[in-house]
C-alpha cells in the first residue's frame, strides 16, 4: 500500500511538472490604479497562478506554504496588467536594498517573463524588486539576459503584512506579439527570495535541459487586441562646463533626438539624430606592454541596447565606431602633431532589428563617422598644414539568424567598411551554427569567416571553428578546433588578436544539479588546449587546466585552479615581426577565489594567484581585495584594491631598425624588467528612493615597468645580452579618474543626470617609485580635467499624445 501511494505522488509530480502550464488572462474594462493595492474588482474574479516550483538551488522542489505565491492577469485595449502576491511569514525580514535601474543589488525580486510569439525563441523579462525597482532585459538561449535593453512601463511594490506586493502594467508598445484575434503567449513568473538565496519560477524550469525560453507556461484568453504604433521619441538637452588648469574654461549646448520605431509587430527601427555621448563613462586604461591594443568595454546605449543578433559570430566590436583615426599621417623632416583627436565623432547611426513568427531574425546597423584632421606643423618655418587622418567612413552589419526546432540556429553574419576616396576598405562574410538535438542533449557549432581588405595590398583571409558538445546532466564535455590563416583580418569592425594558426581542445566538467548537506552549487572542470603555428608547426601554447567552483549552503562562493604549461611554447606575437618568435618556459600557474555572502552588511572578495617559470627567479603575483559594507538599505560601500608584481619579466621594447613596422627586422630588442600595477577602485551609491540615486565612482592607477637587463632577440627564439642598447624604455602609466553623479527618473522613460567628473593620465620614462608622489603630482599638474554636465531627456510615445488629442477633440 506504502508503495502505491509513493508511486502515486511520484506520477503526479511528474505529471505536473512535465505538462505546460496554462493561465487564463481576464479582460477588463475597468481603470485599473498601478499602486500596489490589488483594490480593484477585476482582480477578484481573475484565475490565479500559484505553485511555484525552485529553479535554484534545489531545482523542482515546490515552494514552502509559507512562502506561497499567486499570480493574476488582467488586460484591456492597452495593455496587460500583472498583480503578484508573494507571501513570506516573517515580512521584516524580507531584503529591500534601493540600487539603480536593472542593478537590484540585495533585496527580493519578482518577475514575469512574456513571448508574444511563443516560439521559445525570446523573452522579455520585467523584474521589480522589494524595493520598487525596476529592471528589464531581453532573454535568449544563445546570449543570455541582455540588461542593456530598457522599456517604459509601470509597476508599483509595497510591502505589507502577509508579504509583499507587486502590480505592473506592460503597455502593448513594450512588447512584440502578432495581429491574430486569438492570442497564445509563453509566460513564466519568477520570485528570488534573497535572504534564503532561493528562485522561483511558476513553471519548472529543468536545469537538467540546456535552455531556458523553451520552458514557459502559457498564457491564453487575450483576444481582440490590436499593437499599436510603436513609435517613441526621445528628445535630449545637455550643458557642459569643461575647465582644466592653465586652459580656459568654457560652455557647450548640445541637442538631439533618439527615434524608435516598430516597423511591424517583429521589427523596431532605432536612430541617433545628433548623438550626446559626453556622460558615458571613462574607459579603464592601463599600462598595455603587450602586443596587442586593449579592449574596452561599450558603454553608449545604442551600441549596447537589443544587441544580441549583431554579436552572432563574435565579428561585431561596437568601439570601432567612433573609436581612434585609423591613419597615422607621413611627417617629413622637422616636422610635428600639435593636434589630433582621440575619437572620430559620429554623424548618425540605425540599426533595424527583430524576428519574424517563422524564426527568421533580421539585424542591420549602419553609421557614418565624419571626416577628420590632425593639424602638424613644422617647427622651422612653423607653418602648419592640416592631413585627413580618417576620411568620411560608412559601418554596416548585417546577420540573418534562422532558428528553428526552437533551440538550433544558421547565421549569416556580414561587416563592412567602407571610407571614402583611395583609403582602406574592409569586408567581412561569416557564416555560424549552433545545432541541437530536440532533446538539448547535444550541441553541433562552428563557424567559417573569410576577410577582404581593399588596400594598397589586398588581403584575404579565414578563420573558422568546428565544436560538439553534450550539454545536459550532471557530466558533460565539449571538444573543438580552430583554423586561421595568416591574413584573416576583421579589425576594421570587429577585434582579433591571434592568426596563423591551429589549434584542439577540450572540456570535461562535472555538476551537482541539486544541493547537498555541504554546497548549493559544485562545478569541477578539466581543460586542455594545444596550438601550433600553422607555417613551422611549433607550438604556440599547450596547457592543462583544473579547477573547482562552489556555493556553500551559506552562500559563500569558493573557487581555485591549476593550470600547467608542460612544454616551451613559441610565442610569435610578442616580437611584433613576421616569422620570429621568443621562447617562453614552461609554466604553472594557480589561482582561488572568495566571495562571502552579499546578503551580509558586510561582505569581502580575495582572489590571490601565482605563476612560476622554469628560469630562475622568474615569476609573477597578484592579489586582489574587494570589501564592501551595506550602512543601510541606501547606503552602499565598496573598494577593490589590486596589486600585480612579475619579476624578470621578458618583453619587447624597441626595434633598433628604426621602424617598428618592418615585418623581418634584423634587431629585435627585449627587456628583463620588472613590472609592478597598483590600482585602487572606491565605489558609493546613496539612494534617495527608488528614482533618485546619487553615485560615487574614482579609480587610481600606476603600473610601471622597470628595465634591468637588454636583451636581443635571436633567430631560434632564445635571448641574449645587448649592451650596445642604451635607450631609456622604462614604463611608468598613472591614471585618475573620478565621477559623482545624480541620477533621477521623474516620468517613465525620462531621466535628469547631474555628473561632475575629474580625470588624468600620464605616461613618464622616469620612474618615480614614491606611490604618494605619483599619485600628487598627477591630481596637481595640467592634465587634470574637470567636466560638469546636466542632461535631461525626456520620452514621448506617439500613442499617448494621439490619446490625448482624442480626448480632447
Amino acid at each position: 500500500m506504502k508503495k502505491l501511494v509513493f508511486l502515486s505522488i511520484l506520477l503526479s509530480s511528474f505529471w505536473s511538472f512535465s505538462q505546460k502550464k496554462i493561465l487564463q488572462a481576464q479582460s477588463t474594462a475597468e481603470p485599473i490604479t498601478i499602486d500596489g493595492n490589488l483594490d480593484e474588482a477585476a482582480w477578484n474574479n481573475a484565475p490565479i497562478a500559484t505553485n511555484f516550483v525552485m529553479f535554484e538551488p534545489d531545482n523542482g522542489k515546490p515552494i514552502t506554504e509559507n512562502k506561497k505565491t499567486e499570480i493574476k492577469v488582467l488586460y484591456n485595449n492597452d495593455a496587460i496588467y500583472i498583480g503578484a502576491m508573494m507571501y513570506d511569514d516573517e515580512p521584516n525580514k524580507i531584503l529591500k536594498e534601493i540600487s539603480q535601474r536593472d542593478n537590484f543589488g540585495t533585496a527580493d525580486i519578482f518577475g514575469v517573463f512574456v513571448n508574444g510569439f511563443n516560439d521559445g525563441q525570446q523573452n522579455f523579462e520585467f523584474f521589480v524588486s522589494a524595493a520598487d525597482v525596476q529592471g528589464d532585459c531581453i532573454m535568449t538561449d544563445a546570449v543570455g539576459e541582455d540588461y542593456s535593453w530598457d522599456a517604459v512601463w509601470l509597476s508599483k511594490a509595497k510591502i505589507i503584512d502577509k508579504g509583499w506586493v507587486v502590480e505592473i502594467k506592460l503597455p502593448y508598445a513594450a512588447l512584440r506579439f502578432s495581429s491574430e484575434n486569438k492570442q497564445t503567449w509563453g509566460i513564466n513568473f519568477f520570485r528570488e527570495v534573497k535572504r534564503e538565496r532561493k528562485k522561483y519560477t511558476w513553471t519548472l524550469i529543468d536545469t537538467k535541459i540546456g535552455t531556458f525560453t523553451q520552458q514557459n507556461g502559457e498564457l491564453a484568453g487575450i483576444e481582440n487586441i490590436k499593437p499599436p504604433t510603436r513609435l517613441f521619441f526621445l528628445p535630449y538637452a545637455s550643458y557642459y562646463l569643461n575647465a582644466a588648469d592653465g586652459q580656459k574654461t568654457y560652455g557647450t549646448m548640445k541637442g538631439g533626438m533618439d527615434i524608435k520605431y516598430g516597423i511591424n509587430d517583429a521589427f523596431t527601427l532605432d536612430a541617433i539624430l545628433i548623438p550626446d555621448f559626453g556622460q558615458t563613462k571613462y574607459d579603464d586604461q592601463i599600462l598595455n606592454l603587450s602586443p596587442f591594443e586593449q579592449q574596452f568595454n561599450e558603454n553608449r546605449a545604442f551600441f549596447t541596447e537589443g544587441t544580441d543578433l549583431f554579436n552572432k559570430g563574435k565579428m561585431f566590436y561596437s568601439r570601432r565606431i567612433g573609436g581612434s583615426p585609423s591613419i597615422d599621417p607621413d611627417l617629413n623632416d622637422n616636422e610635428e602633431i600639435i593636434e589630433n583627436v582621440q575619437n572620430v565623432s559620429l554623424i548618425n547611426a540605425l540599426k533595424i532589428s527583430g524576428r519574424t513568427k517563422n524564426g527568421l531574425g533580421i539585424g542591420v546597423l549602419n553609421a557614418v563617422t565624419e571626416k577628420t584632421f590632425a593639424t602638424i606643423k613644422d617647427t622651422i618655418s612653423n607653418e602648419t598644414r592640416r592631413v585627413v587622418v580618417e576620411p568620411l567612413t560608412n559601418y554596416n552589419v548585417l546577420v540573418l539568424d534562422q532558428r528553428f526546432r526552437k533551440n538550433s540556429s544558421v547565421t549569416f553574419i556580414n561587416t563592412n567598411v567602407t571610407r571614402n576616396g583611395n583609403y582602406r576598405d574592409a569586408n567581412v562574410t561569416g557564416l555560424a551554427w549552433d545545432l541541437n538535438t530536440k532533446a538539448n542533449t547535444y550541441s553541433l557549432f562552428g563557424n567559417a569567416k573569410y576577410s577582404h581588405i581593399n588596400s594598397e595590398e589586398d588581403k584575404n583571409g579565414l578563420f573558422t571553428t568546428i565544436g560538439f558538445a553534450e550539454t545536459s546532466g550532471k557530466y558533460r564535455y565539449s571538444i573543438g578546433s580552430d583554423f586561421v590563416t595568416k591574413d584573416y583580418d576583421p579589425n576594421d569592425l570587429g577585434i582579433n588578436f591571434y592568426t596563423n594558426y591551429y589549434n584542439f581542445y577540450g572540456n570535461a566538467n562535472y555538476r551537482i544539479l541539486n544541493p547537498t548537506k555541504l554546497f548549493n552549487t559544485l562545478r569541477v572542470n578539466y581543460n586542455m588546449y594545444a596550438e601550433f603555428n600553422k607555417e613551422s608547426g611549433k607550438v604556440q601554447d599547450n596547457s592543462f587546466n583544473a579547477n573547482i567552483n562552489l556555493t556553500t549552503v551559506k552562500n559563500n562562493y569558493f573557487g581555485m585552479g591549476i593550470t600547467f604549461y608542460p612544454v616551451e611554447i613559441n610565442d610569435y606575437y610578442e616580437p611584433r615581426a613576421d616569422n620570429r618568435y621568443v621562447i617562453i618556459p614552461r609554466k604553472f600557474e594557480s589561482w582561488a577565489s572568495i566571495s562571502t555572502n552579499y546578503n551580509k552588511k558586510f561582505a569581502i572578495d580575495l582572489n590571490p594567484s601565482i605563476a612560476i617559470l622554469d628560469e630562475p627567479g622568474r615569476m609573477s603575483y597578484a592579489v586582489e581585495v574587494g570589501p564592501r559594507y551595506r550602512f543601510s538599505d541606501k547606503f552602499l560601500l565598496t573598494y577593490y584594491f589590486t596589486f600585480f608584481r612579475k619579476n624578470n619579466n621578458k618583453g619587447y621594447i624597441d626595434n633598433v631598425d628604426g621602424d617598428n613596422n618592418e615585418s623581418t627586422p634584423d634587431n629585435i630588442v627585449f627587456a628583463n624588467r620588472n613590472v609592478i600595477t597598483y590600482s585602487n577602485t572606491l565605489g558609493g551609491k546613496y539612494a534617495l528612493n527608488s528614482t533618485m540615486t546619487l553615485n560615487l565612482s574614482v579609480r587610481q592607477y600606476w603600473s610601471y615597468a622597470e628595465n634591468k637587463d637588454i636583451l636581443q632577440l635571436e633567430q631560434n627564439g632564445t635571448l641574449t645580452p645587448y649592451p650596445e642598447y642604451t635607450d631609456n624604455k622604462n614604463s611608468s602609466f598613472y591614471s585618475w579618474n573620478a565621477d559623482l553623479s545624480y541620477s533621477w527618473w521623474f516620468a517613465p522613460g525620462s531621466q535628469v543626470s547631474i555628473l561632475y567628473r575629474n580625470n588624468a593620465d600620464n605616461f613618464e620614462r622616469i620612474i618615480d617609485k614614491q606611490f604618494k608622489d605619483n599619485v600628487k603630482a598627477l591630481l596637481n599638474n595640467d592634465a587634470l580635467k574637470h567636466v560638469f554636465s546636466i542632461s535631461v531627456k525626456y520620452f514621448i510615445d506617439y500613442n499617448a499624445v494621439k490619446n490625448k488629442f482624442r480626448k480632447r477633440a
